[in-house]
């Protein structure tokens, strides 16, 4: 009988922190990292806080690629055709940057540190709201009870 209560508390003890991990985009099945972004409707945004309605946004995706000195990415789900920044000094797929180029205006951040995008100046990325992945998930299940971004 000790036997059959293993096997829960085992796949429980598993499973609970692989569930953790992927929700905080700790462990990524694609080696891509992935901002999620909300978007503001029937309202305005005055800083991260949103007025009105808080709404999945675009799920942006990077890979780092340091044989290439390069960074492309791309929107998750859209047709919009993928990017690339270059020239790049990459240490890691969480830790790179890169100067400005004709991809520039398309992309949400020019530089990530530590697996968060950095702002760039004003014009040369597009603008975005972040959220969490387990946020974003919830928003785009149509569960709109939050009004504020990560910043």
């Amino acid at each position: 009988m000790k036997k059959t209560m293993l096997y829960p508390f085992i796949a429980v003890a598993i499973g609970v922190p692989t569930l953790v991990a992927w929700l905080n985009d700790f462990v990524t099945l694609n080696g891509a990292k992935t901002i999620y972004a909300a978007d503001c409707t029937q309202g305005a945004w005055r800083g991260g806080v949103c007025s009105g309605t808080l709404v999945a946004g675009d799920r942006y995706r990077f890979r780092a690629l340091t044989a290439h000195n390069e960074v492309i990415f791309w929107i998750a789900g859209s047709k919009e055709p993928s990017g690339k920044l270059v020239p790049c000094v990459i240490e890691s797929a969480k830790n790179w940057s890169c100067l400005p180029n004709a991809d520039s205006p398309r992309s949400i951040t020019l530089e990530m540190k530590h697996g968060q995008p950095v702002v760039a100046s004003a014009g040369l990325t597009r603008p975005y709201h972040p959220v969490s992945k387990w946020q974003w998930l919830l928003l785009d299940s149509g569960f709109p009870y939050f009004h504020e971004a990560d910043r």
